[in-house]
């Protein structure tokens, strides 16, 4: 009983239970009375609903529901498509079809209403632009029918649920500039790499999957056997970027926040040296550590990207103590980017440490005052400069492009 009860009294079945209130009522006062008005309003409802359930499940049978959810990784900035498609196998049309693929994506807007002739189709395309980076879910899809005067609904679900993994936002910084690290010899080192390089270091045996660019024909034909040139990596150091995610010292919400800020800064300063074919890491701590190990090439980027995408300024370690923990990791062949909203000096102790041991760094500092916060990083960069590391500032609404590309005090000491 309290089950019934419960079913009639929902608020989606308000309809219903008005009705099958009247409905009692009238039988009631009816029996009661005599009177033939109410004897034809108990006839009308009693035949009435269980037409209206038998449309609402008609309504939803026979349908044959595909999504074909296009898009699986992009970035923040683009278009996410699907393609639904609505497939009436009977010969009975369905006069009100509500086809809705729920998502956890802002501005996602999927849901439409569709009459579907008998053996008839219906497919759209849904575009959702992508405002927000992270990992999201989609699906699955729902249908929703009913009868003509909306006193009952069946709804039914079709596929999986998928997710969706929106990179952050990149911008271009054609001006960025770090020091260079000191490099030994005449200034320059050489590691063995599957890249082709100008530096080619030697020659050995082919190997099946070699590409046919790298045969040396000179060798070739002196030896008989095919002989493939080998290649060393330009001579630079390698990039680590290291993304402040301690959540002490994030200011703002949303997209004008210096967690967005920071990750877009990180992530383009990741691209660019990657776009210059550089070796490039990342290093964060935000909800939990991540490390992605340096390396080269568009897979790498993709490696940062997803990193970045799901990160969340929600660290406990403040930054000197993730410098000093990773300390290991720098050597006088790396130049080391930071990116933080930190404005206290605890830090600079463990930067001054590192650029004394011949680590080239540079830091962008993301004002958090701009954003709200109280406090105000004019201290840390006079502290900065003093030391002559080079230093950026960049503030809520400045474009990146142009915050990243003006020297800044402290960048006399490798310039010259």
């Amino acid at each position: 009983m309290r089950r019934v009860l419960r079913y009639l009294f929902a608020r989606q079945r308000r309809t219903l239970t008005l009705l099958i209130l009247i409905l009692l009522g009238a039988i009631f006062v009816a029996v009661g009375t005599g009177f033939w008005l109410l004897f034809r309003i108990a006839y009308i409802l009693a035949l009435g609903i269980p037409i209206a359930i038998v449309i609402s499940l008609l309504n939803t049978r026979g349908l044959r529901v595909t999504v074909d959810r296009r898009t699986t990784r992009a970035q923040a900035g683009q278009e996410a498509d699907e393609l639904i498609e609505v497939q009436n196998t009977s010969v009975i049309p369905k006069l009100w079809v509500e086809v809705e693929d729920p998502s956890e994506l802002p501005s996602h807007r999927s849901r439409r209403v569709v009459v579907i002739p008998g053996r008839g189709l219906r497919s759209w395309v849904v575009r959702t632009e992508l405002r927000r980076r992270g990992l999201f879910g989609w699906g699955p899809l729902r249908v929703r029918s009913g009868d003509p005067f909306g006193i009952f609904q069946a709804e039914r679900s079709y596929g999986a649920r998928q997710q969706i993994l929106v990179y952050p936002r990149v911008v271009d910084l054609p001006n960025f500039q770090t020091p260079p690290a000191s490099l030994p010899g005449e200034g320059r080192f050489r590691r063995r790499t599957h890249y082709i390089t100008p530096n080619a270091s030697g020659i050995r045996e082919y190997a099946p999957g070699d590409p046919l660019s790298r045969i040396h024909w000179g060798s070739t034909a002196h030896t008989g056997e095919l002989m493939v040139k080998t290649f060393e990596l330009d001579p630079t150091s390698d990039i680590w970027v290291i993304a402040d995610l301690e959540e002490r010292v994030s200011a703002g919400s949303g997209d004008e926040s210096t967690e967005e800020y920071t990750v877009t800064v990180a992530a383009s300063i990741a691209r660019h040296y990657i776009a210059a074919n550089r070796t490039v890491g990342l290093i964060s701590f935000g909800e939990q550590y991540d490390l992605v190990e340096a390396e080269r090439g568009q897979q790498q980027l993709s490696r940062i990207l997803e990193s970045l995408a799901v990160a969340k300024a929600k660290g406990e370690a403040p930054l000197g103590n993730l410098l000093l923990e990773e300390q290991r990791r720098f050597g006088r062949h790396t130049t080391l980017v930071i990116v933080t909203a930190s404005t206290d000096d605890l830090w600079l102790s463990a930067l001054q440490s590192l650029s004394q041991r011949g680590v080239r760094v540079a830091v962008v500092l993301i004002d958090p005052s701009t954003f709200g916060g109280s406090e105000s990083p004019l201290l840390i960069f006079g502290e900065l400069t003093a030391s002559n590391i080079l230093t950026y500032v960049v503030g809520q609404g400045d474009d990146l492009s142009l915050a990243l590309s003006t020297t800044a005090v402290g960048a006399d000491a490798w310039q010259g």
